[in-house]
């Protein structure tokens, strides 16, 4: 694994710091990742499916992204006990910046597409018939303040936060695009090892 030294306050060389993220980060990322890609297309295509086939799809949509809510939070707090490596020199103040923002905004997304998710599946009107269970398995609870609203609120409640989930979908897909369309730049044009940083190459 290669390294970068830096300085300490005393013109010493401090301890070297990695030049890609920790394994635990890596294998984080591209499971969320994956996470990820899966759900988008459970989202997509469950009311193209038959309604045999439509129900467990979105029970499984539903299981991820509940998964995925757990992986996001143990990366946060992984990333802030371990910080990433730093950014490769060659990058400009405003590649800097928007690398940074980047990334907080792609936290902010994917803590809000499975929070809002939930809210949503809170209000579910038939909620009674369809207990929510991890992978068909570990029973799992509503929000009881959610669940338990007159009925009214609770389907203004429910399309409110359902359109919530499906436009920071979009903003996600956005963002994921530009995200991967940085990486390569880096990596290609900037001739940067930018893709070995989590673990590839």
């Amino acid at each position: 694994m290669s390294q970068i030294v830096t300085q300490s306050s005393g013109g010493v060389p401090a301890p070297p710091r990695a030049a890609r993220y920790t394994r635990v980060a890596i294998v984080l990322h591209w499971v969320i990742a994956a996470l990820i890609v899966v759900n988008v297309v459970l989202g997509l295509s469950a009311d193209a499916l038959p309604d045999t086939w439509g129900r467990p799809a979105i029970d499984l949509h539903k299981s991820f992204g509940l998964t995925v809510l757990g992986l996001v939070l143990v990366r946060i707090l992984w990333r802030l006990s371990h910080p990433p490596p730093p950014l490769p020199s060659g990058y400009r103040r405003v590649e800097r910046v928007g690398a940074h923002l980047a990334h907080a905004g792609l936290y902010g997304l994917i803590l809000l597409l499975p929070i809002s998710g939930w809210l949503h599946d809170s209000a579910f009107k038939n909620a009674a018939a369809h207990p929510l269970r991890l992978f068909w398995v570990i029973p799992w609870f509503r929000i009881a303040a959610i669940r338990d609203m007159p009925a009214g609120p609770k389907e203004a409640f429910h399309a409110e936060w359902f359109a919530v989930h499906v436009w920071a979908g979009y903003a996600l897909y956005a963002l994921v695009a530009l995200h991967v369309l940085g990486a390569l730049k880096h990596q290609f044009l900037d001739r940067e090892a930018e893709l070995k940083r989590m673990g590839l190459g």
